[in-house]
């Protein structure tokens, strides 16, 4: 998969949410249009939902000059909002984990805690598990589509060079790259646009998180950040 976004994507159709699919499909890192994402930012709802707590963490925020979206909270479920939990993991601190049946990552902390994230993962043929590092962060960074996923799709040869970063990039407001030694898994760490497919397995196997999640994680992490990606038996 490679990461990054999807500016260009919209014009033809693939950032249409009936055209959703076809791009998780091609490149693993969808994002929708942006009238799309602007008809999903009406708040409503009650209960935790409608806390001043989680209004203001998944607010409307502009960062680097770009205008991200407030998440509508009714299109994600509450479990994966970001939350201070006790660790489930048993990793040290300083690591990733993510759980990819439960759809969540921790970020580990001193003392028995784990900042934990809703996350989208990739889809059953596009998963991937196993242990590697942070070898990169990127803020808005570019996107790829790697030679691979070009023979799948051969739309996306026009993108070979590289799509500028944006809200309409796949790769969300950050994006941090997963290696194993020294090659180059091709799986990231990102952010996305498409803040309702949390929780889904939707992906071509990177790890997606709202972009909100994703800027704080950012913050946390460092260059060398063990990541482990496995499937359950975390609650």
């Amino acid at each position: 998969m490679s990461a990054n976004n999807d500016r260009a994507l919209s014009r033809r159709g693939f950032l249409s949410i009936a055209g959703v699919g076809a791009l998780a499909a091609a490149s693993g890192c969808s994002s929708s249009s942006r009238a799309r994402i602007a008809s999903l930012t009406a708040f409503s709802g009650g209960g935790s939902y409608g806390s001043p707590h989680y209004r203001t963490m998944y607010g409307q925020m502009v960062d680097n000059g770009e205008v991200i979206p407030a998440v509508n909270l009714n299109r994600v479920p509450e479990q994966f909002l970001r939350r201070e939990v006790a660790d489930p993991t048993g990793e040290k601190p300083g690591t990733i984990v993510v759980d990819t049946d439960a759809k969540f990552a921790y970020y580990v902390m001193p003392g028995g805690r784990a900042m934990r994230y809703g996350v989208g993962v990739g889809r059953e043929g596009f998963g991937w598990s196993g242990r590697a590092d942070v070898r990169a962060k990127k803020i808005w960074p570019t996107w790829t589509p790697p030679r691979e996923m070009i023979e799948r799709k051969p739309d996306l040869a026009e993108y070979a060079g590289g799509m500028p970063g944006g809200i309409m990039n796949p790769l969300g407001a950050r994006a941090m790259y997963l290696y194993q030694g020294n090659r180059d898994t091709l799986y990231r760490l990102h952010g996305s646009p498409e803040y309702w497919t949390i929780g889904t397995n939707d992906s071509s196997g990177c790890i997606r998180f709202m972009n909100q999640d994703i800027i704080d994680l950012y913050g946390r992490v460092k260059v060398g950040t063990p990541v482990l990606v496995r499937a359950g038996a975390y609650v």
